[in-house]
C-alpha cells in the first residue's frame, strides 16, 4: 500500500502527497472508534481511488504532535528575522526559543535581507551568542544570493515549521530557493495558508523530494500558556547550563543566595541581554501564576 504525507486537511478531506501530485482523500470510519484523527505532516497509508483521490487507511506513528497549529511530525522550527526593515528583535527570538524548547523541538536561524545592513559586523555579533549555544544558522540574502544554500541543506529531506513575523522575508526566502516554482510572493503565502482571502488552516509546501515547509502560526502565539516559573530556564540554554553549579537546587536565578548565573552575567560569560530577557519573561510567568490562583 502506497504511502504519502498529509499536506491539508479541510472538511473532512486529507490531501495527500503521493510522488508529484497531491490527493484528495477521506479517512477509513475506524479513526473514530481508534480516537484518532490524521494531522498535517502525518505520514500514511492509502489506498488510491481514481485519478487523483483515495482513502487514508492508516496513519504511521508520529514523532512529535503540536496542539497549535495542529501538526505532527516536525522535524525542526525554522525561526526566520531580518536584519533590517523589520529590524532584528532578539527578545522575539528568545521568546521563541522558550516555544521550541518546551517542546524539545530543534531549531534554526534564519537571518534574512544581510544586503541592507550598513555595518555587515553585526550579522556576527547577533548570531554569536546562539551559535555557541549549539544552534544552527543561516545569514541570507535573497538580492545577493549569499547564504542560500546554507539554508536549503538545513531544509533538506525535512519537515519543517517555518516561523517569523511578517515582512522578514520567509516567501522571498523559499522563492529563491526554489527558483523552478515561480510562484510570486502572494501565491506562495496562498499555499501556506497566508493569503487574504484564504481560510486559516495548516497547509505543508513541498520545495522538493522529501523536502516540506510548513507556515506555523502557533509559534507566533507566544504567551507561556501553562507554563510554571520554573520550566523557563530549561527553556534558555545557557542559562539551564551555568545554573547547574548554583547552590540550591530549584534556582530561579533572580536574588537567591548561591546562584552561579548572575556572577555569569556579570563576568560576561553568559549574554547579558539573553539574562535581561529571561528575567522579563520570568516575570510574567509569575504575574500569571498569581492571577491562576
Amino acid at each position: 500500500m502506497p504511502e504519502g504525507i498529509i499536506v491539508k486537511a479541510i472538511s473532512g478531506f486529507y490531501y495527500v502527497q503521493d510522488g508529484e501530485i497531491v490527493r484528495q482523500c477521506r479517512a477509513r470510519g475506524v479513526f473514530k472508534k481508534r480516537e484518532i484523527s490524521p494531522l498535517v505532516g502525518d505520514r500514511v497509508r492509502f489506498e488510491p481511488i481514481g485519478g487523483r483521490e483515495g482513502v487514508v487507511e492508516e496513519v504511521l506513528p508520529r514523532r512529535n504532535e503540536l496542539v497549535r497549529p495542529p501538526v505532527a511530525n516536525l522535524d525542526q522550527a525554522v525561526l526566520t528575522f531580518s536584519a533590517a526593515e523589520p529590524d532584528f528583535n532578539p527578545k522575539l527570538l528568545d521568546r521563541m526559543l522558550v516555544h521550541v524548547e518546551r517542546i524539545d523541538l530543534p531549531a534554526v536561524i534564519v537571518l534574512t535581507k544581510i544586503d541592507l545592513l550598513a555595518d555587515p559586523s553585526k550579522i556576527a555579533a547577533w548570531l554569536a551568542p546562539y551559535r555557541a549555544m549549539g544552534y544552527r544558522t543561516a545569514a541570507v540574502s535573497t538580492v545577493t544570493g549569499d547564504g542560500l544554500d546554507e539554508v536549503r541543506a538545513h531544509l533538506d529531506h525535512k519537515l519543517s515549521g517555518l516561523a517569523g513575523n511578517s515582512g522578514v522575508g520567509k516567501s522571498s526566502l523559499l522563492n529563491q530557493i526554489v527558483p523552478a516554482l515561480n510562484l510570486n510572493v502572494g501565491e506562495i503565502s496562498q499555499k501556506l495558508g497566508r493569503g487574504r482571502h484564504t481560510t486559516r488552516h495548516s497547509e505543508i509546501f513541498r520545495l522538493y523530494d522529501d523536502t516540506f515547509v510548513i507556515d506555523t502560526p502557533g509559534f507566533s502565539t507566544l504567551e507561556f500558556e501553562g507554563m510554571e516559573p520554573e520550566h523557563l530556564s530549561p527553556c534558555f540554554v545557557d542559562i539551564w547550563e551555568a545554573g547547574r553549579d548554583c547552590k540550591y537546587r530549584g534556582c530561579l536565578h533572580e536574588t537567591e543566595d548561591g546562584c552561579a548565573v548572575r556572577p555569569a552575567v556579570e563576568t560576561g560569560a553568559l549574554d547579558k541581554g539573553r539574562y535581561a530577557h529571561y528575567l522579563e519573561f520570568l516575570g510574567e510567568l509569575k504575574e500569571a501564576k498569581e492571577w491562576r490562583y
